[in-house]
């Protein structure tokens, strides 16, 4: 292992089709390891393992889950004037790890977003990480599914529409080219892993309706049946 790590060099390497191509000069890798290596994935894993016990352990507000290299925090609590001096200190506390432990947060890729009803408004609050303001966003990505601050769904919904409509034009396109048997394998790869994916939360929500409406459409097309 220690062989692994260490005694590692890298540098640079710019192409340029309308002229030469440029290098950098050899450099020691100091910290990581090598991107695409089989044991990078494994190794990042031990690197971060004991960053959830760290800001999990800080109180019962506030709980971090990790997926791969992903990282989510959720924080409740039950006094909304006090919610966001709990959240500044967890980030303390967060910065601290990240000192200690030398990597960087990605303040492009990090965004707040507070879970509300209907009938509620969200809490207008700052959050601030190294004197860098933490966006406030109505609607996040988390590992494929669209999130949005009320969970209607609507905006998963909706982008899932624009890809299944794709989808049926695709399909009706190649019906009179390829056989059944082609025409199913595109049908799942491209209509069914869209709506299967993630069913289990956004497939009982009220927009729901039109997704279904256009894997039908998408199965008529395939058997030549007609619109009832």
């Amino acid at each position: 292992m220690k062989l692994y790590l260490s005694d590692k060099y890298q540098r640079v390497l710019i192409r340029n089709t309308s002229s030469k191509n440029y290098l950098s000069d050899w450099e020691k890798v100091k910290l990581g390891v090598a991107q695409g290596s089989i044991l990078g994935p494994l190794l990042f894993l031990v690197y971060i393992n004991d960053l959830p016990g760290s800001i999990n352990n800080l109180s019962n507000l506030s709980k971090l889950t990790l997926f791969a290299d992903d990282t989510n925090i959720i924080f409740t609590h039950p006094n909304p004037s006090e919610f966001e001096d709990s959240i500044n200190k967890e980030f303390e506390k967060l910065n601290s790890w990240f000192h200690t432990n030398l990597p960087s947060l990605n303040l492009n890729k990090t965004h707040c977003m507070q879970f509300v009803s209907k009938s509620n408004y969200a809490v207008n609050m700052n959050i601030n990480y190294k004197n860098n303001l933490i966006k406030n966003v109505c609607h996040t990505n988390f590992l494929g599914l669209t999130l949005d601050s009320t969970l209607s769904w609507k905006s998963h919904i909706d982008q899932h529409i624009s890809k299944l409509n794709s989808a049926c034009y695709v399909i009706r396109s190649l019906k009179s080219l390829t056989p059944l048997e082609t025409l199913r394998m595109f049908y799942y790869a491209s209509v069914h892993s869209i709506i299967s994916y993630g069913i289990i939360s956004w497939g009982n929500c009220n927009y729901s309706n039109t997704i279904f409406k256009l894997q039908k459409r998408a199965i008529r097309i395939i058997v030549n049946a007609g619109n009832r």
